[in-house]
């Protein structure tokens, strides 16, 4: 088994170029199967689950080629055969194959998403808005059949706010009859980069970024060329582990306005932080302060950045309150850390840190994607070497994460 080893106590220094965002580029990928002629994406991450979703498409039939960082897809000859594999199942954004297919054929069978593990995350409100939009969708025996004769626009009003299901209805309503309304729709980030994709493609589609969404149905989409926005997560992630060895990074190729909430955090506990057009300077300080942090849907603090800032607060002076509103099952890590030395417990949705806690390097288990970065971070921190195991989830969204830590200067490697 592959494992990442950190040596700690080095400050973090230089400067980090991020890649595109695989939030976007998970649902990007899928979307060009509603295009009758190729798409090209620009500045694709080179990691595992843009991977696995090519050779989804494959599977069905599209023709891939990959040229650096920029994806030509070409979807027009793709078959709408079922879907149920261990592709399917390695990762949560193949439920986007449905909306795509949904909207494509009409009719689309797969087997459930798989992904990280991090508590119940039910894909309910996909199902309303496709049954909204006139699909019948059945359950059985690990997958799930939606087929509708015609698909007609409708008004939906999502119960909770959920970008996966804002997508995947997006996808599904672009070439149905009439007037889709999505509302109490996610704003993301990447639920603009999407939609401004589809608009490229010929898709009619106005107030992505806000809570309402309207959808005109078109009765066919084109070939285009987009560029994939950069990662905030992946960003946050430096300037997290910046801060954490009191080093000293410029974060490239970003848009400071994704990174809000998390910079409002770091200044708070002490950290400098400057912006410019598109990049970050993070200087971090010998006396960090306690902070308390509620993840929230966008533009709130993003609970994908949850992970690696609690390990973060571990080093604060004082006692921090960490909230995670979004998802019930991402404190796992909280056991690693603990093993580490962390002085941290959980009390359901809160994890109370108890910060200056000295961390000694061990062999730890990333549980998911955020996890495996919350302890390379605590690795940067720690004494030692600090050895992560299940490393295939830090591939799946951080791309070329060890050449990029040993260019900051850390001592990083695999065996």
């Amino acid at each position: 088994m592959t494992m990442l080893c950190v040596k700690g106590r080095t400050p973090l220094r230089g400067s980090v170029a991020i890649g595109g965002a695989k939030n976007s580029a998970v649902a990007l990928i899928p979307a060009t199967l509603l295009a009758q002629e190729p798409v090209v994406i620009e500045n694709v991450p080179a990691i595992e689950d843009v991977k696995t979703y090519c050779e989804l498409l494959q599977q069905l039939g599209a023709t891939v080629q990959v040229d650096g960082d920029e994806l030509t897809l070409d979807t027009s000859t793709v078959d709408n055969i079922p879907i149920g594999n261990e592709k399917v199942q390695s990762m949560r954004a193949s439920y986007y194959l449905m909306g795509a297919l949904l909207g494509r054929f009409n009719e689309v069978t797969i087997g459930f998403p798989g992904g990280c593990h991090l508590g119940p995350r039910p894909i309910d409100q996909h199902i309303k808005g496709f049954e909204a939009l006139g699909a019948n969708v059945q359950r059985k025996e690990g997958e799930i059949r939606i087929e509708a004769n015609q698909l007609r626009g409708a008004r939906i009003f999502l119960d909770v706010v959920s970008v996966g299901a804002t997508i995947n209805i997006m996808l599904a309503a672009v070439c149905a009859t009439g007037q889709t309304v999505i509302e109490n729709a996610a704003k993301e980030p990447e639920i603009i980069d999407v939609a401004t994709l589809l608009c490229s493609m010929g898709a009619k589609i106005k107030g992505a970024g806000t809570d309402v969404i309207r959808i005109v149905g078109a009765s066919k989409l084109r070939g285009c060329r987009h560029s994939i926005i950069p990662d905030r997560i992946e960003a946050g992630t430096y300037m997290i582990a910046a801060a954490a060895t009191g080093g000293e990074v410029v974060v490239e190729h970003v848009i400071p306005k994704h990174l809000e909430p998390l910079t409002a955090k770091l200044r708070e506990m002490g950290v400098t932080v400057e912006e410019s057009l598109e990049e970050i300077f993070v200087k971090g300080s010998d006396r960090l302060q306690a902070v308390d942090v509620k993840t929230l849907p966008y533009p709130g603090f993003p609970t994908d950045l949850q992970q690696p800032f609690t390990a973060l607060l571990t080093q604060a002076d004082g006692t921090s309150l960490v909230t995670d509103n979004i998802y019930s099952g991402r404190f796992k890590y909280i056991d690693e850390l603990q093993r580490m030395g962390a002085h941290v417990r959980t009390q359901g949705r809160v994890a109370v840190v108890q910060g200056r806690s000295s961390l000694s390097g061990t062999q730890v288990r990333a549980s998911d994607l955020r996890a495996g970065a919350a302890l390379l971070v605590a690795g940067l921190i720690a004494e030692g070497v600090t050895k992560v195991g299940e490393t295939h989830h830090i591939r799946r969204g951080y791309e070329q994460i060890e050449r990029k830590l040993v260019q900051l200067g850390a001592e990083v490697w695999s065996e």
